[in-house]
């Protein structure tokens, strides 16, 4: 081979390299939850993603599955650690199978309201908490989005704590949520997010709890008539990164991360509130039949019946957020 030859292949190989070092550059990033693309939680992380790409020049790109196109939250979980997905929307109730204290905020009527728990957000027991989940997983948590209080939807009228007896409810496949129903008298049966709509409507079970945003997002209302207004769990969602992704971030980028993912909480917070506040005249229009209950009444039968320690709780993280004002 001449020279010239030689030389022109180096030339040719040196442009083709320059013009494919971006494309090879860029790192893909999976961001992964169990919502619907018509949900805020999908609308936000979507931003996020786009937000992220743009205050990175191009150097990640973040694509979202929705609807548990990855799997169940448990898998979503388990894929933070596989390496399977960067990051994730979850409930604490699930990234506390890593680190247990951290679901302390799933016990019934530890929160007030949503304003109560975006202060525990900026709490210090809540930074000890992540921390400890953080060490304990090898995960990150960057935000803690509000997800609407829970309330219950059953066949029967519920309008008091005995009514809940014998109350056969889906509740999420995580511990934290058992408290509730199971203090009341009621059969708790964990079910797969996605299966809940098809166990309502073929009588598998006679109840569930969720936020109003999400009865109506997954159409429960369509096969429950009641809807009672028990706000016995102030429900949240964390932004995971995981542990590998999270590493291999410079501090820039690091940064970005944190504020556009806070950003996102933030929006995602203010449409559920915003959602909470019309959907009960709405529910009342299309039919169902909504039940204003005596909440105090509830949170007393709880108490009553079960503390914090009883499920392996810490009792001083409930009463630092219980003293959060």
């Amino acid at each position: 081979m001449s020279k010239r030859l030689t030389l022109k292949l180096i030339a040719a190989c040196a442009l083709a390299a320059a013009a494919a070092g971006p494309a090879f550059a860029q790192t893909k990033l999976k961001w992964a939850h169990v919502y619907e693309t018509s949900e805020p939680f999908h609308k936000w992380s979507v931003w996020a993603g786009d937000e992220i790409k743009k205050r990175t020049n191009g150097r990640y790109e973040v694509q979202v599955f929705p609807a548990s196109t990855l799997g169940k939250e448990s898998d979503i979980n388990q894929g933070l650690q596989l390496g399977t997905v960067d990051i994730v929307l979850t409930g604490a109730s699930f990234a506390a199978r890593s680190y247990q204290p951290l679901a302390i905020s799933y016990f019934p009527f530890i929160f007030r309201d949503a304003e109560h728990q975006l202060k525990y957000a900026k709490s210090d027991v809540f930074r000890e908490l992540a921390a400890g989940y953080d060490k304990a997983s090898g995960n990150h948590i960057v935000a803690l989005n509000y997800y609407g209080a829970r309330h219950v939807t059953s066949n029967k009228a519920v309008s008091k704590p005995e009514d809940m007896k014998g109350l056969k409810i889906r509740v999420p496949d995580a511990p934290a949520y058992l408290a509730f129903p199971k203090s009341l008298g009621a059969n708790p049966t964990p079910i797969a997010f996605a299966e809940v709509y098809l166990a309502l409507q073929n009588g598998t079970v006679d109840a569930q709890e969720n936020p109003l945003p999400t009865i109506e997002a997954k159409k429960f209302f369509e096969v429950q008539k009641n809807i009672s207004l028990t706000g016995h769990i102030v429900d949240s969602l964390l932004t995971v990164v995981s542990g590998s992704t999270w590493s291999k971030l410079s501090d820039a980028d690091k940064k970005i991360f944190t504020e556009v993912m806070q950003e996102a909480a933030d929006k995602t917070g203010r449409e559920i509130v915003a959602s909470e506040a019309r959907l009960v005249d709405e529910f009342k229009k299309k039919g169902n039949n909504v039940i204003v209950v005596d909440k105090n009444a509830f949170r007393e039968a709880v108490l009553k019946a079960t503390k914090p320690t009883d499920h392996g709780y810490r009792q001083a993280d409930y009463d630092r957020i219980q003293a959060i004002k």
